[in-house]
């Protein structure tokens, strides 16, 4: 983890579980499984490098796919627990994705909720309605580039949402978690250039894999999350009635249904 420190929360015994949080998010964002995961396994969220409220050990000049995906190795081996299942939401899911692809010796399954990865979608019109649908973020991006961090997240969790007025809806706890990680917002929306996951890539997964979508999530997060679970052969794609993108939070009780009925297998 190149002495990078990971906070994060612990509860229960029993195989370990890695809940890995998404974009201008932390560990809380996953308040809703804690308890009933901790029942009979060991919960572990924990805050990727730049997220949460502590201050950063430098000027976020790292931040990035690959930064993450290190730090997220390092963890698992610090557990010395043997491979782990892992959950992964949104950004999250990518950094387990980029996890199991670089490190498959740490990662035994993988329950992940739409991971926004535009690089797996290889149909022509899917592709077109992707980069259509990243157009609408144009606002948030610019509120980021002009150091306008509140504003940028505002914006960015009314695209999550696709819904205007998403933000200003949400219970005065989320609002708080994201604006304590809005300082990310100009590096998640201005990320450095990486090596882009690719359908071939997934496809060289072996382990167990299940990927949720919400009901009514925005076409964006809904046709990706179809491209990943077509790129991994023998996966499962379940749609969490009730939710959009946000279905860790927006849909709970259907989600903990089927995170686990997964780790039950």
């Amino acid at each position: 983890m190149d002495g990078a420190h990971l906070p994060f929360v612990e509860v229960g015994k029993g195989s370990p579980v890695v809940f890995v949080h998404g974009g201008v998010s932390d560990h809380r964002s996953w308040e809703a499984q804690r308890e009933i995961a901790a029942r009979g396994y060991r919960f572990i969220a924990i805050d990727q490098r730049y997220f949460g409220a502590a201050p950063w050990s430098d000027d976020g000049s790292r931040f990035s796919q690959a930064t993450h995906v290190a730090d997220l190795a390092g963890f698992v081996r610090s557990l010395r627990a043997g491979p782990v299942d892992v959950v992964g939401h949104s950004y999250g899911a990518v950094i387990a994705l980029g996890l199991a692809l670089h490190h498959p010796e740490l990662v035994r399954r993988l329950f992940i909720n739409e991971p926004p990865l535009p690089s797996v979608v290889d149909d022509p019109a899917d592709q077109r309605l992707v980069d259509e649908e990243r157009k609408a973020l144009a606002p948030a991006v610019a509120a980021a580039s002009a150091g306008n961090t509140s504003e940028a997240t505002r914006l960015f969790v009314d695209w999550v949402n696709g819904q205007s007025g998403a933000f200003d809806a949400l219970p005065a706890k989320w609002k708080a978690m994201h604006f304590d990680n809005a300082r990310t917002m100009p590096r998640q929306l201005n990320p450095p250039p990486s090596t882009p996951i690719t359908c071939a890539d997934l496809g060289r997964l072996t382990i167990p894999v299940v990927i949720t979508q919400g009901q009514s999530t925005r076409p964006f997060f809904r046709v990706i999350a179809e491209a990943v679970h077509r790129c991994v052969t023998g996966s499962r794609i379940v749609t969490i009635a009730g939710a959009q993108h946000r279905a860790p939070i927006q849909a709970p009780a259907r989600f903990n249904e089927a995170l686990l009925t997964f780790l039950a297998r």
